[in-house]
């Protein structure tokens, strides 16, 4: 079906075998409202697109007070955050609605700056992730009658919905532990944890499972086995070359806290010899496709992020309680098999 200057909203009722006013419920995104079935406004919506038929969005924010327009505010572009990203986008679109996403680098200036921005746009509902000033953002929302979900953070005054990073950190940390090769040398076989912000809750979470593992199977741990005070790869990799010349090589096990730390460790070790690097047990709190193809094996963990946004739209729909958090299991990706 192709529009004609002439095709209008009555043209999809008739199409449709519905009444115009369930047409215009369907796509101005009020169906629920309505008590329409989901079935029938997604069919109402398919014939429009195959009409090719779009709502006017800036005339149906002046009827409606609503621009159509769902934003994401996030820190930056890395793996993670990117695939949260392109989960979000795919599912606005689903919805008939335009995604806006922004990162702003965990600047408390910027992010206010641009939610407020955002604000003056009509958005109909703000996801924010990975936030430095999540009470302060969520606060501007309510002023501004802005419905809004944190994911991958928690926030005492919204709902969010995050990794359980404690329950990943702890199986990452038993598989890291599992498949170590104790060196005999005690400064050596103590298990390090390498990069994040401690003052950051995802990282906490992490550190907090890491040391309950290390509480099981060791007996405990100390504070100089946890370095987390930047996610920087430069960071990372300064942290690791100083280790090794402080212990004398490289620790039996390591835990790398995120994907851009890894990078900078393995600028590192790729100038050691591969026996050397192999008898390091090694996981990351990340998932890298091309991590299965290392010279070494790294055991890995991947955050759910299509779960992570199905179920923040949940919340925002059923319009969860201020505190309401929920937390979604990742997946590991044990590397025994390389070893």
């Amino acid at each position: 079906m192709k529009r004609t200057p002439k095709s209008t909203i009555y043209d999809i009722a008739q199409k449709a075998n519905a009444s115009p006013s369930t047409v215009s419920a369907a796509l101005n995104g009020t169906w629920k409202t309505r008590r329409i079935r989901a079935e029938t406004a997604q069919r109402i919506i398919k014939i429009a697109q195959d009409f090719g038929y779009s709502t006017n969005l800036q005339a149906r924010g002046l009827r409606t007070a609503k621009s159509g327009l769902t934003a994401l505010l996030m820190p930056d572009y890395n793996r993670f955050f990117s695939s949260l990203a392109e989960a979000f986008s795919s599912k606005v679109r689903q919805m008939g609605l335009c995604p806006v996403i922004v990162s702003t680098d965990r600047d408390h200036d910027e992010e206010l700056s641009t939610v407020a921005k955002l604000a003056s746009y009509a958005i109909d509902s703000l996801f924010i992730a990975g936030a430095s000033c999540p009470e302060e953002i969520s606060q501007y929302c309510q002023k501004a009658q802005i419905d809004h979900i944190f994911i991958d953070q928690p926030c005492a005054l919204a709902a969010s919905v995050t990794t359980d990073n404690v329950w990943g950190a702890r199986q990452l940390t038993s598989e890291i532990l599992a498949s170590r090769m104790p060196s005999g040398d005690p400064m050596r076989d103590e298990p390090y944890f390498i990069g994040g912000d401690c003052h950051l809750p995802v990282t906490a979470g992490r550190i907090e499972g890491f040391r309950e593992e290390l509480q099981s199977q060791l007996g405990g741990s100390h504070d100089h086995q946890i370095i987390a005070s930047s996610y920087d790869a430069d960071y990372a990799e300064q942290v690791i070359r100083s280790l090794y010349g402080k212990i004398g090589g490289l620790p039996s096990a390591l835990f790398v806290n995120s994907i851009s730390s890894f990078e900078g460790i393995l600028r590192f070790l790729l100038a050691l010899p591969e026996e050397e690097v192999r008898a390091c047990s090694m996981g990351c709190f990340d998932y890298e496709p091309f991590g299965e193809l290392l010279r070494f094996p790294v055991h890995m963990i991947r955050q759910r992020h299509r779960a992570l946004i199905s179920t923040a739209f949940e919340l925002l729909e059923t319009k969860a309680e201020p505190g309401t958090l929920i937390k979604v299991e990742p997946k590991l990706f044990s590397a025994r098999n390389k070893q």
